[in-house]
């Protein structure tokens, strides 16, 4: 089939992590391995922006991740447990109360994220950051400036409110 040129690849388990590398799993549940780096945002300023993001009505919808100079959060893709329990009381009739625990359970397990928005570290030694949000214009489809910068703490109780709102396609 490939004309003598395939080559197989056999891949061995290592026995440790080599230096200067550690191991990473993402907000999709992906194990990789990755080089170690110097971490540049404080603990102390990813948890404000974790702390925000609880007070969200749909906050179980979110994820955080850290990498290098960002704090990005992750949105879930596809309906939630209250949608799809919707869905299902107006076809049915009725939803028990116990079936939404079993269907978050279900979401939860098989769920992916996409990244929404992001704080990206502007000034190390002023702790100052700026906001990005994705934008989902055909033409565009990158990051673009969601008009906001400042203080971690700040930039994450003022914006993190519009996540899932229709206020959050008006920020830039």
């Amino acid at each position: 089939m490939c004309g003598g040129r395939c080559v197989e690849l056999v891949v061995e388990p290592v026995e440790e992590i080599p230096p200067g590398y550690r191991i990473e799993e993402s907000v999709n549940g992906i194990v990789s391995l990755v080089k170690a780096r110097p971490q540049l945002i404080r603990p102390e300023e990813s948890a404000s922006v974790e702390a925000a993001l609880k007070c969200h009505p749909k906050a179980r919808n979110y994820r955080i991740a850290v990498k290098n100079d960002q704090i990005i959060i992750y949105e879930r893709i596809g309906p939630d447990a209250d949608a799809l329990l919707d869905v299902i009381g107006q076809v049915a009739l009725f939803a028990p109360r116990k079936s939404k625990e079993q269907v978050e359970e279900f979401l939860n397990s098989s769920a992916q994220f996409t990244p929404v928005m992001r704080f990206i570290l502007d000034g190390p030694e002023t702790r100052e950051y700026y906001a990005e949000r994705w934008c989902y214009r055909g033409s565009i489809d990158d990051w673009i400036y969601a008009g906001h910068s400042g203080k971690i703490d700040q930039l994450a109780k003022q914006l993190t409110p519009a996540l899932g709102t229709d206020e959050f396609y008006e920020l830039y």
